[in-house]
């Protein structure tokens, strides 16, 4: 009896330790090659921009997802514009402006009459939100200074507490 009895409870223990193998573990591991989108100021931005444009222009849920999909693909370009022709203001003024003239166009086809002709009307303020990403890096990067100062050398030398002399 006491073999059954141990035999049984030994078939029991094994399918429940089966089981908790098979199950999905309750903490997944997060990705990191992909960045997160809190920590990418590229789409933070353009989800800035799409928050301003969904509460102006007063859009329902899909077409809310079409325009931070297509405000993301259009801040991504402006910003590599912005990079590789730093300097040259003309070039990306034009650059950007026909990434612009492509968000007109996408937008058109995902906005009703009236919302086109809002954000239309609006789009000038809309398009100096996304070239002003470059402003907002350079004030970034001060601010991240500030907070996390890089130590002070001279020759490989860092400036310490004092000593004291004796």
């Amino acid at each position: 009896m006491k073999k059954i009895l141990a035999l049984a409870s030994a078939l029991f223990l094994t399918s429940v330790s089966l089981y908790a193998q098979q199950r999905a573990p309750l903490v997944t591991k997060q990705d990191k090659t992909q960045s997160s989108p809190r920590l990418n100021p590229v789409q933070q931005h353009a989800r800035e921009l799409s928050y301003q444009m969904t509460r102006d222009l007063h859009l329902n849920g899909y077409q809310k997802t079409r325009l931070q999909a297509i405000n993301n693909d259009k801040q991504t370009r402006i910003v590599a514009i912005l990079q590789q022709n730093a300097g040259n203001d003309k070039l990306i003024k034009d650059q950007c402006d026909a990434v612009c003239k492509e968000r007109d166009q996408e937008l058109q086809a995902v906005l009703s009459t009236d919302q086109y002709s809002s954000y239309y009307g609006s789009r000038r303020e809309y398009n100096d939100f996304s070239m002003s990403y470059k402003a907002q890096a350079t004030n970034d990067a001060f601010v991240k200074s500030v907070k996390d100062p890089a130590p002070v050398s001279s020759k490989g030398a860092t400036i310490g507490p004092a000593r004291t002399a004796k």
